[in-house]
C-alpha cells in the first residue's frame, strides 16, 4: 500500500515523503496514529499543493534574506570596547552581541547565524561569516575600537 508520511518516521521515512508500506503496517499503524494517509488523487493533490505553498515562502524568505545581505554586506558595525596595557581588550564580542546590534540597526538576525571563526578580541576590523539561509551567507565585518 502506497501512503503518504504526515511526520518524520524512524527507519521508514522523512515528512511528505510517499512510500510503499505493507497493508497491515500502514493500516493497523501509521494511518491509525496519524502518521501517514492513503495515497489517493486527492492526498497527493493537497501534497503538492501544500509543498508548492512551501516553496513559495521559501523563496519570499531567501529574497528576504538576500536584500539584507546586500544592505549589510559593505557595512562595519563598530564596537568600542574597553582596553587595558598594550591595547589588550578585556572580554571579547560575542554573536550574542552582534545580533544585538544588528537588531538596533533593524535587522533580525539570529546569534546562531553569525559564525565566528577565531575570538573578538583584538582591536582592529574582524570578518564574521553570516549564514542566513544554505543559499544566502556573506561575510560581515566588525570594527573593535577604543
Amino acid at each position: 500500500m502506497k501512503v503518504i508520511l504526515l511526520e518524520d518516521v524512524r527507519k521508514v521515512g522523512k515528512k511528505d515523503e510517499i512510500i510503499e508500506v505493507s497493508d497491515g503496517y500502514a493500516n493497523n499503524y501509521l494511518i491509525k496514529n496519524k502518521l501517514a494517509v492513503p495515497l489517493t488523487k486527492r492526498s497527493k493533490e493537497v501534497l503538492d499543493r501544500r509543498l508548492d505553498e512551501e516553496a513559495k515562502d521559501e523563496e519570499a524568505r531567501v529574497k528576504e534574506f538576500e536584500k539584507i545581505k546586500k544592505e549589510l554586506e559593505n557595512k562595519i558595525i563598530s564596537f568600542k570596547v574597553k582596553t587595558g596595557a598594550n591595547d589588550k581588550v578585556f572580554g571579547k564580542v560575542s554573536t550574542k552581541q552582534i545580533a544585538d546590534k544588528l537588531k538596533e540597526m533593524g535587522y533580525l538576525v539570529d546569534k546562531k547565524m553569525i559564525k565566528l571563526d577565531t575570538d573578538l578580541d583584538v582591536l582592529g576590523i574582524h570578518e564574521v561569516e553570516v549564514i542566513l539561509h544554505k543559499r544566502v551567507t556573506f561575510k560581515l565585518r566588525i570594527e573593535l575600537k577604543k
